[in-house]
């Protein structure tokens, strides 16, 4: 029986997989020359491609995973097949339904307690897209034993990027995936609780849900640095979505890395700059001196300097930088046209408009609201130190001032060097020049080592829009690393966002987890100690030896001989010796542009988060410790990269914390 039943969800299978190809093949026939124009083509020919290559069969990836019996009587068909995308046949017969529609929440959500319609779920298991097996699940009241297909998923070994998770999604999880557009959530996630995964697939579940709003804004993913966009890189397209902006902070501030002391990137990091940002910038505003004399013939219009300087008052600090400086040149033209119409002339607006262009206005707005750029504001406030003093007032102390200021400043702005916190200064007053775009919803992962003024940046991208904020406060690991959530949104612009917790864990064995969090009391003490699914028996090994980088190559063989990804993870400085350790087994370097598609990959530890790989060996802990203020916390970290074995090998006595 239970073959005859492989065999008849196999032909489902086939069946479904060439409906779908049915489906490409009409999509790729569509033509745009159907529209008007040649814009119109453009677009539309965009949109066709979308559709193309949102249809393509990942022939490696089930096409369905789920299956649910449903109680007669309702509207829906009595099966369905819960898959990655919807796929119909030519009489627009369902075959397989969207994990993200929302008939599929009872494939996530269902149980005995409370079985939402459903008398079976089926899962299924599968071999590189080949159906394998299955396991049912009646709701009946009697409790589900662990689902075997849900573990072997679960631990399957990986190689290459981040897979999705929407066959294994969990309860908890997926009441995170199908939050609302409107609302804000952050996500306190213990390593190995599936945060990364959420967040992406809430991201597709709300461009399924919502597709023509977000259509009009987009989506943006925000992740720590370019190798770990890398690593998530194929997640949303398994998922059928192509086309989502993913960065970085560098990538949406500039990439400006100029070497700068901690103690002043932490200071130009904390949100009190954005007051002294404010005050920089219309500092530069001044007092009116004159009035304006606007001549025409032989007519001659004088604008009394009181008169200026209420339009000038009026308008200061209520509105954005830019066009404020381009109201004032109306304002003045208005008045000008005042004087005309009281003398019996009828000016319009094409008048107003060459009034507000003349040399006299463009003399008043030079004079007293000079055109500027973020650079040249930054540039005197970092360079000139009665102008800081002024624009910092009692935000920023004496020696703050004294840190943040340049000791040989560039001769202009045009030749300054910017340093990364520089890079978030410079946004904050784009914005108030000129009002920052807003995206629908912003993903933000490793949320926690953001500073305030990054928060503020990526903020006024999803001003009108909402947030999935992504983190873990135990993995901060930057100088300005957030210690509360609720700070976090209120520098985000989403102080009603709410926040939730994931402790309970899939990727991580339990045993290498107790490991790490013996390291919790001194890194993240308020945090509850994650929990790990997974027994892990066997898959810690903490070894001392006379030369850690030596015993790597040793190591590395015996993790060679299982199967999946093998992370060494060591400090910065180290990377360049262990590499050369490793003598002629084959290996990449993962560097802040890799792909880091080896199987075998040396990894800086300031580049582990957010990465996984199935065996993990970490060499000189107390090395890792000492490069960085928060080295407990960049241990951290590293020993929760491993979701298969870690081995830890040391020659320096280890830190008393995991002693």
């Amino acid at each position: 029986m239970p073959e005859n039943v492989l065999e008849a969800e196999r032909a489902h299978l086939a069946v479904s997989r060439a409906a779908l190809t049915s489906m490409r093949e009409h999509a790729q026939s569509l033509s745009a020359d159907a529209a008007g124009d040649w814009v119109s083509q453009q677009i539309l020919q965009g949109l066709l491609d979308q559709r193309v290559a949102a249809l393509a069969d990942h022939r490696d990836t089930p096409l369905f995973f789920g299956r649910l019996e449903l109680s007669a009587g309702g509207d829906l068909p009595g099966t369905i097949y819960v898959g990655r995308r919807h796929v119909h046949d030519d009489d627009r017969r369902a075959l397989v339904i969207d994990w993200r529609a929302p008939v599929s929440r009872a494939f996530y959500q269902a149980s005995p307690s409370d079985p939402m319609g459903v008398t079976l779920r089926r899962r299924f298991g599968y071999q590189g897209g080949e159906l394998t097996a299955y396991e049912d699940e009646p709701m009946d009241g009697r409790e589900l034993a662990q689902s075997r297909l849900l573990a072997e998923e679960i631990e399957r070994p990986r190689n290459g990027p981040m897979r999705d998770i929407v066959a294994t999604i969990q309860p908890d999880q997926d009441e995170i995936v199908r939050a609302d557009l409107g609302v804000t959530v952050c996500v306190q996630g213990a390593p190995g609780t599936g945060k990364t995964a959420v967040g992406l697939h809430r991201a597709a579940y709300l461009l399924f849900t919502h597709r023509e709003r977000l259509a009009r804004n987009g989506v943006m993913i925000v992740g720590p640095n370019r190798a770990f966009l890398s690593y998530i890189s194929s997640v949303l397209p398994a998922l059928g979505e192509v086309k989502v902006d993913q960065t970085t902070v560098a990538g949406i501030l500039g990439d400006h890395s100029f070497p700068e002391d901690p103690v002043t990137a932490a200071i130009k990091g904390d949100a009190r700059m954005a007051a002294v940002l404010e005050r920089a910038l219309w500092l530069h505003v001044t007092k009116p001196e004159e009035g304006v004399l606007y001549t025409k013939g032989i007519n001659r219009y004088r604008l009394a300097d009181h008169a200026v300087r209420e339009i000038v008052a009026s308008l200061r600090g209520t509105i954005r930088y830019a066009p404020g400086r381009a109201t004032l040149a109306q304002r003045l033209a208005h008045a000008v046209l005042v004087q005309m119409e009281r003398r019996g002339e009828s000016p319009d607006d094409r008048v107003q408009d060459a009034v507000a262009r003349s040399k006299p206005v463009k003399q008043i707005l030079d004079t007293v609201w000079p055109k500027l750029t973020p650079e040249q504001v930054l540039f005197r406030l970092l360079s000139d130190a009665d102008f800081l003093a002024r624009a910092a007032r009692t935000d920023l102390s004496p020696e703050e001032q004294e840190a943040v200021l340049w000791r040989k400043p560039a001769k202009s702005h045009r030749s300054a060097k910017w340093s990364a916190a520089d890079a978030a200064l410079l946004d904050e007053l784009a914005d108030l020049i000129e009002r920052t775009a807003s995206h629908g919803h912003v993903v933000v992962d490793e949320a926690q080592d953001l500073s305030a003024m990054q928060l503020r940046a990526l903020g006024r991208r999803c001003r009108t829009g909402s947030a999935t904020v992504l983190g873990d406060i135990a993995q901060g690991t930057t100088p300005w690393s957030a210690q509360s959530w609720k700070t976090v949104l209120e520098h985000l612009g989403q102080p009603s966002g709410e926040v939730t917790e994931l402790t309970l864990g899939f990727r991580v064995p339990r045993e290498v987890l107790d490991y790490a969090a013996r390291l919790l009391p001194s890194v993240a003490p308020d945090l509850a100690a994650p929990r790990s699914l997974r027994p892990g028996a066997g898959s810690l090994s903490v070894r001392r030896s006379p030369d850690a980088a030596a015993a790597v190559p040793d190591a590395v063989r015996q993790a060679l001989q299982r199967e999946g990804s093998i992370g060494v993870i060591v400090a910065d400085d180290s990377v360049p010796a262990v590499s050369a350790a490793l003598g002629d087994i084959p290996h990449g370097v993962l560097g802040a542009d890799s792909t880091g598609e080896e199987r075998v990959l040396v990894v800086p530890a300031g580049l582990a988060k957010g990465l996984e790989y199935d065996h993990v060996v970490v060499v000189e802990p107390a090395d890792i410790v000492a490069a960085e203020k928060r080295g407990l916390a960049r241990l951290y970290v590293v020993l929760t990269r491993a979701v298969t074995s870690l081995s830890v090998l040391h020659t320096a006595e280890l830190p008393a914390e995991l002693l």
